[in-house]
């Protein structure tokens, strides 16, 4: 007997540019401390679905087949706006619940207005009910708010169980090119599977872009969902958020924009900035050996309205 035909995956179309490439750049910073530096450019794995958005919603958006897509995030969410696209791209309903029902009477932000332009509906929801969102009861009130019954639920930012294992390729492509994988955290998940994917004698560093000190916990929940336990070794850094999730400073945008005339690249201010912050900080601070190669996951690109404008 022949086993069932495997269902198509809607992705493949899509044409994603994987593995993503790595490149080397050569900064002083780094090279007076005697550690390499490489870029992992995930953010030139689709236009519109860049880096870790990709990773993670492409293994969703196969187990979804062709169902509407519900999912959560906060007024600034990049996982909105990913989530957005990609049911534009495949011609899939998605519906965008968002954090703060007072922001249902103003008007859209640039980011909430992008989602909108890509056909998603938005649906907003008091702070409260939003911190309660994974609970059953809570759960089946959004999704009769949402008038759908038979939605495909994607968590805030993305990160379940199939998004983790789907991140281990981050993982597996930088397998014996590296000595450390750094990559700015949100909720988790890339950090998850990328560490799983890591050969035994690499390290991921994670930078957590918002304030809280609580991701520690979610990873190993994360991981032990995806895995049955820890995989590979990895710790945090929490001291680079400036302020928290979509804070910036003075600081950090003289920082990027230094960063982008160094080396002509976009540089994405809530994450990858404070990623490649943190990273000068840390080899100022003798914290990789002389000898080290690191490589700084790119996961996205700045934003442009729905004009095109930089926002």
């Amino acid at each position: 007997m022949t086993g069932q035909p495997s269902a198509p995956d809607p992705t493949a179309a899509l044409n994603p540019r994987l593995p993503s490439p790595l490149q080397e750049v050569v900064d002083e910073r780094f090279a007076r401390h005697g550690v390499r530096l490489l870029l992992k450019r995930d953010d030139l794995i689709h236009p519109q679905l860049v880096g870790n958005k990709w990773r993670k919603l492409a293994p969703n958006l196969r187990a979804a087949a062709g169902r509407p897509l519900l999912t959560f995030g906060g007024a600034y969410s990049n996982h909105l706006r990913a989530t957005a696209a990609a049911g534009r791209l495949l011609g899939v309903p998605t519906i965008g619940v968002v954090r703060g029902q007072e922001l249902a009477d103003r008007p859209l932000n640039p980011s909430l207005a992008r989602c909108t332009a890509d056909g998603m509906r938005l649906l907003f929801i008091d702070r409260s009910m939003y911190r309660h969102k994974s609970d059953p009861a809570t759960l089946a009130a959004v999704l009769h708010a949402a008038d759908t019954k038979d939605a495909y639920v994607v968590p805030e930012g993305g990160s379940n169980v199939l998004a983790v294992r789907g991140c281990q390729d981050l993982g597996a492509e930088l397998r014996g090119r590296t000595d450390v994988v750094a990559i700015a955290c949100g909720t988790g998940g890339t950090l998850a599977g990328l560490a799983a994917g890591l050969a035994p004698d690499q390290r991921a560093l994670g930078i957590p872009v918002l304030k809280g000190g609580f991701l520690e916990e979610e990873i190993r929940r994360l991981q032990d969902q995806a895995f049955g336990g820890p995989r590979g070794d990895w710790r945090l850094d929490d001291r680079f958020h400036f302020g928290g999730y979509a804070r910036t400073t003075p600081e950090l945008d003289a920082f990027a924009t230094d960063f982008e005339a160094r080396h002509s690249l976009p540089v994405e201010r809530l994450y990858v900035a404070k990623l490649l912050y943190g990273l000068v900080a840390l080899t100022a601070e003798g914290a990789f050996p002389h000898g080290t190669t690191i490589a700084a996951v790119i996961t996205g690109r700045p934003f442009q309205d729905v004009a095109g404008r930089p926002s």
